[in-house]
């Protein structure tokens, strides 16, 4: 089992949101295989925007949840930590030459059917790059994106 999870999956992973329980779930199926979660330079890249995007919403108040820079801060450090640790997430360079021919294929074959979005794209090109076979998600339109590539996604 090969999996590759998306950036809101490791969100809900590290911070107390909606699926989070869902994705800690998921978390001793990789461990029993001895396998850790790929990190990517774009997940890298993208989760810590996204913690602090969850800090701006809250002082928003756009969401029902508190996020604040100290628990994004917290997050942060620990995707430091696990990747470091390898033990649940390891750091994952990619061949960017091998990947843009990847993304441009699933763009040309998928994108004006089903309008799907750059960071979808990116993440399912990656999962199929590194040989993946199933891809976590909690976002439908990646997971469909996932879909029509084979990857098997996780239960919702």
């Amino acid at each position: 089992m090969r999996v590759f999870a998306d950036t809101n999956f490791y969100v809900n992973l590290l911070i107390p949101l909606r699926h989070s329980e869902e994705a800690l779930s998921l978390l001793p199926s990789i461990q029993q295989q001895n396998t850790s979660l790929p990190i990517t330079r774009l997940l890298r890249r993208e989760i810590t925007n996204a913690f602090q995007r969850l800090v701006f919403d809250s002082r928003q108040r756009a969401h029902d949840f508190r996020v604040t820079s100290e628990i994004a801060l917290s997050a942060r450090i620990q995707i430091d930590y696990e990747m470091e640790s390898e033990e649940a997430m390891h750091w994952q360079e990619m061949d960017e030459v091998v990947l843009d021919a990847a993304f441009e294929s699933l763009v040309y074959r998928h994108t004006a059917k089903h309008g799907f979005r750059t960071y979808d794209i990116q993440h399912v090109a990656s999962a199929l790059c590194l040989g993946s076979d199933q891809f976590w998600s909690f976002d439908r339109k990646a997971r469909q994106l996932a879909e029509l590539e084979g990857l098997a996604v996780n239960p919702l």
